[in-house]
């Protein structure tokens, strides 16, 4: 069953997207863990390698999506996730979407978005 969650930050939607798709201000946002982020089309290895992937769609401001997987995963499977921002007031409105996971992977994962992305991405930007 995909992933959905919605989440907001204190934050405009370019900021976000540049936390997202820019390696050091990833890497600062997961308390120094090695992110190499690229363009539209290339891979990229976050978590100092844990988690790794291709981008296939980055719309400043508006968009993000890739082909991500945990390095534990098979060798091979990806899961898609989307991250869908837009203007909150002051703030960005997240929706975010995660499909194509292995079996018995959905509660850690859920769990894992608000720990390891939208708590640490709000901390960041709040100040």
């Amino acid at each position: 069953m995909p992933i959905h969650q919605q989440v907001s930050i204190q934050a405009s939607p370019a900021a976000v997207f540049e936390v997202l798709t820019t390696s050091a201000k990833f890497s600062k946002m997961t308390g120094g863990s090695k992110a190499d982020i690229g363009g539209v089309g290339a891979a990229f290895k976050l978590f100092g390698g844990d988690i790794e992937g291709r981008n296939i769609e980055l719309v400043p401001g508006k968009r993000v999506v890739q082909a991500w997987r945990a390095k534990a995963w098979p060798e091979g499977v990806y899961s898609l996730v989307k991250f869908e921002l837009g203007a909150d007031g002051q703030g960005t409105r997240i929706v975010f979407d995660q499909a194509g996971y292995p079996d018995g992977a959905e509660a850690s994962l859920s769990s894992g978005w608000r720990q390891m992305y939208w708590d640490p991405l709000s901390q960041l930007l709040a100040s």
